[in-house]
């Protein structure tokens, strides 16, 4: 049985042969033109857009607790998390109505949710917005 080792003597050789033509050079840009700082860049402006993400346990919550936001709450709930980053808070608590939230501003994700006549105990927070 022979095996080759070290075919190909690059990781650029080796994706041409497999025919990606996709390669990565020492300039940290992909053959396609694309660098990496544009689409971190990208990323962050679709991030700072103001798309609210909920976190798989802030969705078990809203289920379990039966909780349906309307489109005014989520919008009001979005203001919150923006109004939060503004004031430079990283974890914050954001009431709507009857309705409180834990978002995370930084990775702009609400981590879970609580409905008034709940226990009210909210920790790790640094700052409150009531929209």
């Amino acid at each position: 049985m022979n095996i080759t080792v070290n075919k190909f003597p690059s990781i650029e050789q080796m994706a041409e042969q497999l025919g990606t033509g996709k390669s990565v050079g020492q300039t940290g840009k992909q053959s396609s033109g694309i660098s990496f700082d544009d689409v971190l860049k990208q990323k962050q402006a679709v991030s700072e857009a103001g798309e609210l993400k909920f976190s798989k346990h802030a969705n078990e919550r809203l289920a379990s607790r039966n909780i349906d936001l309307t489109d005014d709450q989520y919008k009001r709930l979005e203001i919150g998390a923006r109004k939060a980053g503004e004031k430079g808070i990283n974890e914050s608590l954001v009431m709507v109505d009857d309705l409180a939230f834990i978002v995370n501003v930084k990775n702009n994700t609400v981590i879970t949710a609580v409905r008034d006549g709940e226990d009210k105990v909210f920790t790790n927070i640094d700052g409150a917005v009531i929209i």
